[in-house]
């Protein structure tokens, strides 16, 4: 089977030579881009040899045998006996091995730790086991993506990147393994702190600034070494679109402090982490000259454009801007003077996932090239009918139970759009992921797809659904009201609001006001309709014609609401590498949050239109 290239110790003799890196890494770049070619040329095949490997070393695990597998390592003897799995499926083996059982439950080789999902179960962040094995694949199959922007963008391998990355504390179970998010997982793994040199990871912010436990020191340190290394700069970026913004808006609230250390080359007293300003030490220097700079252009009036005006040298922002992260587009545009926003991977906490093969394309045609080699996929077929997302061919089985039919990677149709399901070497047998994709062409013979959503439901009052998609399109199609007041909506989340009677929509909003003129009610009265006109007929017939759901309310909450929110879920224990602004709340904690901070209230001032007689009947499948 094509595995990814190693490449251990390419450039060790090679990094003071210039044209020696840029051979080394031509020579490397050919060497990803051919196993591209190879696995995806023979997806099918490959697939078939991943499970058949998988099986084989773990069949003699417990869970396997519970269903029924005893050795057998084809795929159809695989999808006849094993259940499709959800996390509430797996999580008694997972309690066990988090309590300390080390027998072969799920996995043949000994799970090394647990990587937290930024999903939940229960109100619990879920566990999902790993290997020393699978962190070092994910390690390899991360040396793809530079070989591809490469093709893009000329002389990545002369610059460095200035990424915003952080770590979260880890916790440990009580059976003593380690509990964090996967980017924790990497960057505290020797596989990225005793990495050798590699153009390609070549950051601004040393090691120590990226590992420092402190979110502010982090940030300040990582943001002080990307002004000082100003000119060298290529490529910026974060995990999130929101995570780079919230760079940002530090920036804006600290440059005063920033120029000052870079102005006397001393380093800000309140960094107190002995590493952190060793780090640092090594490359501040007294530079009045790029202080004076920097002041003048976060001193301006407006900050259009900052990015490229403090790192002129920059090609794009590296960030995910698919599914809700889309909504920071606008925002990115803004400070970038229209940057490529480009999504390189796609990767979960189950396992590494794809490659976006065309980088440079628009965020909204964002596909991703799954790697047949990483494990076994397959594909839930759904119909997200009327914002529903509803699974379809689910014969009965034998035993009364649901069992879903799932396609094979090489067996996906253009246009058809699933949940994707995944079988790792970890212990991961048939689990739904719950993101929803869109097949939307095919590199060789294997299928590229758009993310979509995650499956979940984000609001319901009554027999109305609404997800994520949905809800962003709707608020996307309001806040045209608020152009002509140069005025738009920086963040938002939703809640269902069932205090009142009949419950309703509450839509928290957070604006950018750039125009003089004020934007008189009737403006978000409008914004409060175009939201109800844009969710679907069951939404609509509720308002209408049921009276089950009352007029939609959009609350304007003050500037810098959602930084506290977020303050708020790291302080409850959230990853700022893996934090994303919930578009559902639900918390009670954090609805008082949210009025606490509501500046005005609008509602809407009539119904929708609804048009009796236009019905379809959906199957919502639990």
């Amino acid at each position: 089977m094509s595995e990814a290239p190693k490449d251990e110790g390419a450039y060790a003799h090679a990094h003071d030579d210039t044209n020696t890196i840029y051979s080394v890494a031509e020579e490397k770049n050919k060497k990803f881009l051919q196993f591209i070619e190879e696995v995806t040329a023979n997806a099918d095949e490959v697939q078939k040899r991943v499970l058949a490997e998988i099986l084989s070393r773990n069949a003699h695990v417990e869970c396997l045998k519970r269903h029924g597998l005893n050795g057998q390592t084809d795929r159809e003897t695989f999808k006849k006996i094993m259940p499709v799995t959800t996390y509430e499926d797996i999580q008694p083996d997972v309690n066990r091995i988090a309590n300390g059982d080390k027998s072969h439950i799920i996995c043949s080789q000994p799970i090394s730790e647990f990587l937290t999902s930024s999903g939940t179960s229960g109100g619990e962040r879920k566990l999902m086991p790993t290997t020393e094995e699978e962190l070092e694949r994910r390690s390899l199959l991360y040396n793809l993506l530079m070989p591809v922007m490469s093709q893009f963008v000329p002389g990545l391998e002369r610059s460095k990147g200035m990424y915003f990355v952080f770590i979260k504390s880890e916790v440990k179970t009580p059976g003593g393994l380690v509990a964090h998010p996967v980017l924790t997982s990497y960057y505290k793994s020797s596989h990225f702190k005793n990495r050798s040199f590699d153009p390609y990871t070549n950051y601004t912010s040393p090691n120590e600034t990226i590992l420092c436990p402190d979110s502010y020191q982090s940030m300040y340190s990582q943001m002080l070494c990307g002004l000082c290394l100003n000119k060298e700069v290529l490529r910026v970026g974060a995990v999130f679109a929101s995570g780079f913004i919230r760079a940002i808006r530090f920036l804006e609230k600290h440059w005063s402090l920033l120029c000052n250390d870079i102005r006397t080359g001393t380093l800000n007293p309140q960094i107190t982490d002995p590493s952190v300003r060793e780090a640092v030490m090594k490359i501040l220097k007294p530079d009045p000259q790029l202080a004076e700079f920097i002041e003048g252009e976060c001193g301006m009036e407006s900050w259009q454009g900052i990015i490229t005006r403090l790192w002129p040298n920059t090609k794009y922002i590296d960030v995910i801007v698919t599914g809700t992260m889309s909504q920071y587009i606008p925002t990115l545009d803004y400070y970038s003077n229209g940057l490529p926003l480009v999504c390189t991977r796609y990767a979960s906490s189950e396992c590494f996932l794809g490659v976006n093969l065309n980088p440079l394309c628009k965020p909204s045609e964002v596909s991703y090239t799954l790697i047949p080699t990483v494990g076994y996929f397959e594909f839930l077929p759904v119909d997200r009918n009327n914002g529903v997302t509803n699974c379809i061919s689910m014969p009965k089985s034998l035993n009364g139970k649901e069992k879903q039919e799932l396609v094979d990677l090489a067996d996906v149709k253009l246009g058809q759009e699933y949940e994707l399901v995944v079988t790792t070497y970890a212990g991961l047998y048939r689990y739904r992921v719950g993101d929803v994709l869109r097949v939307a062409g095919f590199k060789n013979k294997a299928p590229q797809f758009n993310f979509i959503c995650r499956k979940n439901v984000v609001l319901s009052i009554d027999t109305d659904k609404t997800d994520e998609v949905e809800l962003q399109n709707a608020v996307k199609n309001a806040v045209s009201h608020l152009v002509p007041f140069d005025a738009r909506v920086t963040d938002y989340t939703s809640y269902a609001d069932t205090t009142t009677i009949p419950g309703h929509y509450v839509l928290f909003w957070e604006l950018s006001l750039n125009g003089s003129t004020p934007i008189p009610p009737s403006v978000f009265e409008d914004c409060c309709l175009a939201v109800e006109e844009s969710l679907n007929s069951v939404y609509r017939q509720g308002r209408v014609s049921d009276k089950s759901i009352g007029p939609l309310e959009i609350k304007i909450v003050e500037a810098g609401t959602f930084d506290k929110l977020m303050d708020h879920a790291l302080s409850l224990g959230a990853s700022i590498n893996q934090y994303k602004t919930p578009r559902c709340v639900k918390f009670a904690p954090i609805v008082e949050l949210l009025n606490s901070r509501v500046k005005a209230s609008y509602s809407s001032p009539k119904c929708p239109k609804w048009v009796a007689g236009h019905k379809k009947w959906n199957i919502n499948v639990k």
